[in-house]
């Protein structure tokens, strides 16, 4: 008989539990302070997304206050300088800044925040197995560590997406836990996906009533500098020719639109992005709010979407949207002009129902618990004892573990509120959902006919 598997032992433990006692987290299993000669060293061999590893990163700075310094340069351009070392190798003048919008406001001092690490700061040429940026993400508003990993995992079934899995950080001796390593977009990310890192790539970051959705302006390229941020170098070309895309969406009637964007914009790209987007209810995403994305143009003048801010997806969409928890309308947002690409793809006919059709082969052959149940378990195995030693997490052990396989309400909640899903409980739902809602549902093979005698 088989053995059950880790999650299910956790799931029994708490439904066995009294009500309202959680099951306690074993003592942890790993020490506090760690150095480069108590860990495992990998090899290129071991590739450094591969999410079967997890690598120890030193982060070693020269002054003991570097958490007030990075706190002080949130937000600037300036980077604190550090030492690296991962796999026994020294990576000097690295540089340290802490990041994002509300996985850094919602944390407080002393707690753990993202990260980005420039690996070439102060050498150009500087790589770490092939990479001059990391991105270390805290999994804020995410117990379970694995929504953006899960995110990417699947999207990269379908469109060019971040390579993402778990690395452990040291900082000046001390275990700062796990971290979500996910992959920069950048040139690196281009040359690796499109064949040059060399094309004109924007960030898309939040704006105010999604107008970040490739909404037509105007002609003057300032009118778009506060929506799009351009990463890398100025180029007057590339500025003319996203303006001229916004205004093909606009201004091309539905029955030309796919042939007028066919030289400049990949469109099936572009309906797999938003299908995931969906599917997968990230609920900061393009659906409500148009941002939080990459817009590349490869070398052929051709423009491509790319998401990196996935840590709310797989999750009831807040309220936004309609339905219950895991009943995200498959239209919504597409009724709002300013989410250009959403609105008007949606109206052509032949592109809505492509769009349609890859929800349903999300659900049908991603969004089942027989697929991603392993891949969530080998996570959980893999990270649980560093995540129980884990002193700087945002949430509790027990919870990166209930909250894939146990539904769970806020605690300290003032009214009654719905449960919040587990990973393994939107899953399931989400997927009975889609594939029974109008046009991603398969029609029903008739009856044969019964031969009369």
């Amino acid at each position: 008989m088989k053995p059950p598997s880790f999650l299910a032992r956790w799931a029994l433990l708490l439904t066995l539990a009294a009500p309202g006692v959680q099951a306690q987290s074993p003592a942890p299993a790993l020490p506090t302070k760690f150095t480069p000669a108590t860990v495992r060293n990998y090899t290129k061999d071991d590739a450094f997304y591969d999410p079967k590893v997890l690598r120890t990163i030193f982060i070693d700075f020269e002054k003991s206050n570097w958490e007030q310094l990075l706190t002080s340069y949130y937000h600037t351009d300036v980077d604190v300088p550090a030492k690296l070392t991962v796999d026994g190798k020294a990576y000097p003048g690295v540089g340290i800044s802490f990041r994002g919008n509300s996985s850094y406001q919602m944390v407080p001092y002393g707690r753990k925040h993202s990260l980005s690490l420039e690996i070439d700061a102060a050498d150009d040429k500087q790589r770490l197995y092939g990479y001059r940026t990391l991105k270390l993400l805290n999994a804020n508003q995410d117990p379970s560590f694995l929504r953006t990993y899960l995110y990417h995992y699947v999207a990269r079934q379908y469109n060019p997406a971040p390579k993402a899995n778990f690395v452990r950080v040291v900082i000046n001796g001390e275990n700062w836990g796990v971290y979500v390593n996910t992959q920069a977009i950048n040139s690196d990310f281009a040359k690796e996906n499109f064949d040059s890192g060399k094309g004109a790539r924007w960030k898309v970051s939040n704006y105010p009533r999604g107008y970040g959705g490739l909404y037509y302006f105007g002609e003057n390229v300032d009118s778009y500098r506060q929506t799009y941020e351009i990463k890398s170098k100025e180029d007057p070309k590339a500025w003319t020719d996203l303006i001229h895309l916004t205004k093909v969406l606009r201004d091309t009637p539905p029955a030309q639109l796919e042939a007028a964007l066919k030289p400049i914009f990949d469109v099936d790209e572009a309906l797999k992005f938003l299908a995931l987007d969906n599917a997968l209810q990230n609920a900061d995403g393009f659906w409500t709010k148009a941002g939080e994305y990459t817009i590349y143009q490869d070398l052929k003048g051709v423009f491509h979407v790319i998401m990196w801010d996935v840590n709310e997806s797989f999750k009831e969409p807040g309220g936004r949207g309609g339905g219950g928890a895991s009943m995200l309308d498959p239209y919504a947002g597409s009724g709002e002009p300013q989410k250009a690409m959403l609105y008007y793809l949606l109206r052509v006919p032949a592109l809505e129902q492509r769009y349609l059709g890859y929800m349903r082969d999300i659900a049908e052959n991603w969004l089942t618990w027989e697929k991603l149940g392993p891949v969530i378990e080998q996570a959980q195995t893999l990270l649980w004892d560093d995540i129980s030693a884990d002193r700087r997490k945002l949430y509790s052990s027990d919870s990166f573990l209930t909250s894939s396989v146990v539904d769970y309400y806020n605690a300290g909640s003032s009214s009654p509120r719905p449960p919040e899903y587990s990973l393994k409980g939107f899953i399931n739902d989400r997927r009975n959902y889609l594939l029974s809602y109008p046009g991603i549902a398969r029609p029903r093979t008739a009856a044969p006919a019964v031969a009369k005698e």
